[in-house]
């Protein structure tokens, strides 16, 4: 088994990982460990932002909106010089 050593860990992180061990009954050692094994086998995702995104509001029902009537042509943006 590999050792590894975490420097400049912040304090508060530190005291959240305390509470969260002994909650969870194991040492502060163990709880990082199971921290470590479910984050890292966890399936990845190959589903895009855009795709979640779609996803999480698809069907949701709402007030179909009502576009106004355009009164000109579309025209180009116009840049000062």
């Amino acid at each position: 088994m590999a050792t590894l050593t975490i420097r400049d860990f912040d304090d508060e992180l530190k005291a959240q990982l305390r509470v969260r061990a002994a909650g969870n009954g194991r040492s502060m050692e163990a709880e990082v460990r199971a921290i470590l094994a479910d984050v890292l086998t966890r399936p990845v995702s190959t589903v895009g932002m855009g795709t979640r995104i779609a996803q999480r509001f698809n069907g949701v029902a709402g007030e179909p909106l009502e576009l106004p009537a355009r009164t000109e042509s579309a025209r180009g943006a116009e840049f000062p010089e």
